[in-house]
């Protein structure tokens, strides 16, 4: 089953338990996929995608959510 749920910076944030600023360095720098869509100016990421996002993050290997 597929997880459609939008996530914003914050909802990414707290599921990799840094603060909102940081997810957004990672896009700036490149490191956050591209966001699934884009509502009035702000970036939304599907959920599985942050998931498959942070299980292919260096040092994740094995980690479980």
């Amino acid at each position: 089953m597929t997880d459609r749920e939008l996530w914003s910076y914050k909802d990414i944030a707290a599921h990799i338990r840094v603060q909102p600023d940081t997810v957004r360095s990672y896009r700036k720098h490149g490191l956050l996929p591209p966001p699934d869509r884009v509502e009035n100016g702000k970036p939304y990421w599907y959920a599985d995608t942050i998931r498959r996002w942070v299980a292919s993050r260096p040092g994740n290997r094995g980690r479980k959510e």
